[in-house]
């Protein structure tokens, strides 16, 4: 049986022509080859453009904790199996290439990740812990299981701040939407929405939010499309940043009291073109048989899947700051903006857990692996409470801390499942020396509270 990694050289043969008459009419002399660790950062290798057709044959290789952003825990082990981890080799797929609009003589691949092929174990078979690669493994399962393909959409919030970006607003009264924030940041924007647009990013609308927050969102589409176009529209962020000499965070909730940066993701199941979610002819705000039976899914295992939508200690202070848009319960109801899931009138489900930094490879396999058994198991997320009513708890209650999402994640045969052993076994140890290493830490709060308490 051939393996993986062979298959992907044979498609990659195929397409070599037409790359690298691509490298050569867009004068490209370097190419990055990039793929994003379990934490959602970009990783990548430089290689001149010369050698494209070697590269799409043979790849590059990293070492093997460069799947955990080459980190050591706090006994200074690199995660991934420390100095002596083997190798892998990271094979670019050609749909992917694009040029830098803020560089042209630079273009990127987006890859994914296999053993060698002279590996003492499993020689040429998808590394375990590729998130690219095992979100695309997981919508390749979902349309053989239901035959429905998962398209979805993200709304990512991020914080700016630099001289001359700061709002004015009265006490009281939010800079949401307001045109005259809007225009102040016109020069953030137009960069951003030009550079997304040169690298064929469909985008649609955004606003300003809260002090500093501006939203861009672009088209939905497949999953595996929309968390490649998050990460490229991150990296766009930073460069315009750059470029403008101010600050980008992706930090969850930066400041206390406003809202925190969250990336909502919009979700739906199609089938031969049409949204299951939505049914023809109904115009009143409803949810399908389908939809209904999704939905179950993602309450269900809501729980086990915070330690990915809310993946660090900074996540939950979004849940712990009152009245600031940031569901702390698993419920929904019906264009509802504090349940966890909103049901929108276009069709369409609104996780709302999410956050600014979450790493949509993994969230989006979670996402996937919650719907598939939530239509095979035809669960029911009971009825949506009242407006402004808790309503009953049905599913297992949201972690509110780092540690104990954690904890719930590695004792999850569901998650194991949806990222597979490698993956899912990194992950829990990266995220637990995470949390350990706050624990461990002094903070200015404790200071404030303690340092002169007693007597």
């Amino acid at each position: 049986m051939t393996d993986a990694l062979t298959l992907h050289r044979e498609a990659n043969a195929k397409a070599a022509d037409d790359i690298a008459a691509r490298v050569k009419q867009a004068n490209v002399e370097f190419i990055y080859y990039q793929f994003a660790s379990i934490n959602g950062r970009m990783l990548a290798k430089v290689v001149p453009a010369a050698h494209v057709r070697r590269s799409l044959d043979k790849g590059v290789q990293f070492h093997g904790s460069a799947a955990a952003d080459v980190a050591a825990d706090r006994h200074g082990e690199l995660f991934g199996g420390g100095i002596e981890a083997a190798e892998f080799v990271v094979m670019p797929d050609p749909e992917t290439f694009q040029v830098l609009p803020w560089e042209p003589s630079v273009g990127r691949f987006l890859c994914r990740l296999y053993r060698r092929d002279d590996a003492h174990v499993d020689p040429g078979a998808p590394f375990g812990p590729d998130c690219r690669g095992n979100l695309r493994r997981q919508l390749e399962a979902l349309e053989a299981r239901t035959g429905y393909e998962l398209r979805s959409g993200c709304e990512p919030e991020i914080t700016w701040q630099g001289e001359g970006y700061d709002a004015v607003a009265r006490p009281g009264v939010s800079t949401a939407y307001h045109a005259g924030t809007l225009e102040q940041v016109r020069e953030i924007y137009q960069r951003v929405i030009r550079y997304a647009q040169a690298m064929d990013i469909d985008m649609i609308e955004g606003d300003y939010e809260d002090a500093g927050q501006i939203e861009l969102n672009f088209m939905y589409d497949r999953a595996d499309r929309t968390a490649d176009r998050l990460i490229t529209y991150r990296q766009i962020c930073v460069q315009v940043a750059r470029e403008l000499g101010i600050e980008v965070t992706f930090m969850p909730k930066p400041t206390l009291g406003i809202m925190g940066n969250g990336c909502h993701h919009n979700l739906s199941l199609w089938k031969d073109g049409a949204n299951a979610f939505a049914e023809p002819g109904r115009r009143e705000l409803h949810i399908t048989e389908v939809a209904q039976h999704a939905l179950g899914g993602l309450l269900e295992h809501a729980a086990e899947s915070m330690a990915v939508y809310a993946s660090t200690v900074n996540s939950y202070k979004r849940y712990w700051d009152a009245g600031q848009f940031a569901p702390s319960r698993v419920d929904w109801g019906l264009d509802d903006r504090s349940r966890s899931v909103r049901i929108s009138a276009s069709g369409r489900l609104e996780l709302k857990l999410p956050d600014s930094i979450v790493n949509p490879y993994l969230s989006h396999a979670m996402i996937t692996a919650a719907m598939a058994d939530g239509l095979e198991r035809r669960l029911d997320p009971g009825p949506a409470p009242a407006p402004g009513e808790p309503g009953p708890e049905r599913f297992t209650p949201l972690p509110l801390i780092l540690g104990d999402a954690v904890e719930t994640f590695a004792a999850s045969p569901f998650a194991q499942a949806a990222l597979g052993d490698e993956l899912h076994a990194l992950y829990r140890d990266f995220k637990r020396d995470e949390w350990a290493r706050f624990c461990g830490a002094l903070t200015d709060w404790e200071f404030e509270m303690y340092r002169s308490w007693i007597p």
